[in-house]
């Protein structure tokens, strides 16, 4: 079934609409953005989350400014993801979350 290309929020690069992931920035959230608590759908501009209430924003630990509580910090670039230390899963969280929103495993 044909489905129409849409462009990644994060590179516009036009990929399936019903793809994962993006194959050229590999972002896991090329339509949009997700509260990495709950995996609910928010806004850039959004301060708490609407589905888990917490907050989006948290400080870098590289650069140390306050950036949104997305896949890279919005100041330096740098990874805020890390991986699931479940060798089952190994997919990517974000790197506040205490357990692996994919599993539930511990990831401290």
């Amino acid at each position: 079934m044909a489905t129409y290309k849409k462009p990644c929020i994060h590179c516009n690069t036009f990929i399936d609409g019903d793809a994962r992931f993006c194959p050229t920035c590999a972002s896991s959230s090329p339509f949009g953005y997700q509260c990495p608590a709950c995996l609910h759908s928010v806004e850039k501009d959004q301060r708490l989350c609407s589905g888990c209430g917490k907050s989006l924003f948290t400080i870098c630990p590289q650069c140390g400014q306050q950036t949104f509580k997305g896949e890279k910090c919005d100041i330096c670039g740098v990874s805020l993801m890390v991986m699931c230390v479940n060798p089952r899963c190994g997919e990517m969280q974000f790197f506040e979350n205490a357990r692996c929103t994919s599993c539930g495993k511990k990831l401290k």
